[in-house]
């Protein structure tokens, strides 16, 4: 089994384009070190952290559609319902395994896995 580096998505809406094309079709690659860091430095960032997610996924959407570039206008002007996908996209992908635990029920023996990332949110509180 190969590590996957690059996922297919489709828009919900998707973008139109000057010429009033529609690209739903695209692909993300996985987030590097720098994806993360070196937008920080961007002025549009520290004027609104807000922005940050913008130039996160201009930078990591690789496809879209029959577009030559996407950079942060192509982002900037995607219909809200598609930029909360693609946020949403970025997280999961990039994230960590979500913890799980293998459990066996004591009267019927059926054995299944537990999602316990729940306990990491609790643990500071």
């Amino acid at each position: 089994m190969a590590f996957q580096t690059e996922y297919e998505f489709e828009l919900p809406r998707g973008y139109v384009d000057e010429s009033g094309t529609l690209h739903r079709r695209g692909v993300m690659r996985l987030a590097t070190a720098a994806d993360e860091i070196l937008p920080m430095r961007d002025q549009r960032v520290q004027q609104n952290p807000g922005y940050l997610s913008i130039i996160l996924l201009a930078r990591v959407i690789i496809k879209l559609g029959d577009l030559r570039a996407i950079d942060t206008r192509v982002i900037e002007r995607m219909f809200t319902a598609d930029l909360a996908y693609l946020q949403n996209l970025y997280r999961t992908i990039n994230e960590a395994e979500v913890p799980k635990v293998h459990c066996v029920c004591p009267k019927c023996e059926h054995e299944f896995s537990v999602d316990v990332s729940f306990l990491d949110e609790t643990a500071g509180a």
